[in-house]
């Protein structure tokens, strides 16, 4: 058995578990401060439990915490101990936190409750992810569905669980709530995706040009970036051209654009979004 280097994990799991539990709690305040008081159920096992509790009058918390246990008992395995533990740590304190946390409704509006919970909601789940692991069994039945039938992939599954249990919400709460689960979900997802992406975002460029070690040269030199040179050649005429790529942030987008045009106004030069950069220059994280 391999033996871990508690020197090297220790803040490696301290910044993972720094995210995992305020993350979790963050999840349950969505449902707490605005899903429950307005019958919102954003799909996973969260909202069948919401859905459930209106019928059953259990916790929603409480309720969670029983969908997911054989839902992880049955995923332990594919998964792995470390993801499968740190999810069990993660769904149990978001059940209790559902059910422990003061219900209120700041909101005050099934509109700005599914806008400020899906938000709340999805920078909860976000911080979850990028400590490694999850706070529903849903991901974990969607797998184990998959292995059942490979024709259908993990996402389209997830999607199709999401799927029923607002539909089932809009059921038993009526079609309007079906509709804001629908938004809560939509904002959730957007913003769970910024958080596991990053907020070090950046524009990445590739310019062809036949002034290469000019256009080069402004950017080392005035910008102070970096730029590789990649070996390219025309299709048609196959002869060699040169191939710059170069990354920088946004607020320099507008001047590397400048360099470009000045030393050869007839280049080639795409530019697209990144998500997150790490290196010199940029954010060192995660390494």
């Amino acid at each position: 058995m391999q033996r871990i280097d508690w020197r090297r994990e220790a803040p490696r799991l301290l910044r993972d578990y720094a995210q995992l539990v305020p993350g979790s709690v963050l999840v349950g305040a969505a449902f707490a401060w605005f899903f429950l008081a307005h019958d919102i159920a954003p799909g996973g096992v969260t909202g069948i439990a919401a859905v459930l509790s209106s019928v059953t009058g259990m916790g929603v918390g409480l309720l969670s915490f029983l969908i997911n246990l054989p839902l992880f008992l049955l995923g332990f395995k594919r998964v792995g101990w470390r993801f499968a533990l740190r999810s069990f740590i993660a769904m149990s304190i978001l059940s209790a936190s559902i059910d422990l946390l003061p219900m209120r409704d700041p909101a005050g509006d099934m509109l700005l409750a599914s806008l400020f919970g899906g938000a709340l909601m999805g920078v909860g789940l976000g911080m979850v992810v990028r400590a490694g692991a999850t706070t529903g069994g849903t991901d974990m039945a969607a797998g184990v569905l998959h292995s059942l039938l490979p024709f259908l992939s993990t996402p389209v599954i997830l999607l199709g669980i999401d799927g029923l249990v607002i539909l089932a919400a809009g059921v038993r709460f009526g079609a309007q709530a079906g509709f804001y689960a629908l938004l809560a979900c939509f904002v959730s997802t957007h913003a769970m995706d910024v958080v596991i992406k990053g907020f070090n975002t950046a524009m990445q460029f590739t310019v062809i040009t036949s002034n290469e070690d000019e256009i080069m040269r402004r950017i080392l030199h005035e910008m102070d970036r970096g730029c590789t040179r990649i070996k390219a050649a025309g299709a048609y005429s196959g002869k060699p051209v040169g191939m710059l790529m170069c990354v920088v942030p946004r607020m320099e987008a507008a001047r590397l654009k400048k360099i470009v045009s000045e030393a050869d106004p007839r280049a080639f030069m795409t530019v697209c979004d990144v998500n997150e950069v790490l290196g010199e220059g940029f954010s060192a994280e995660g390494k």
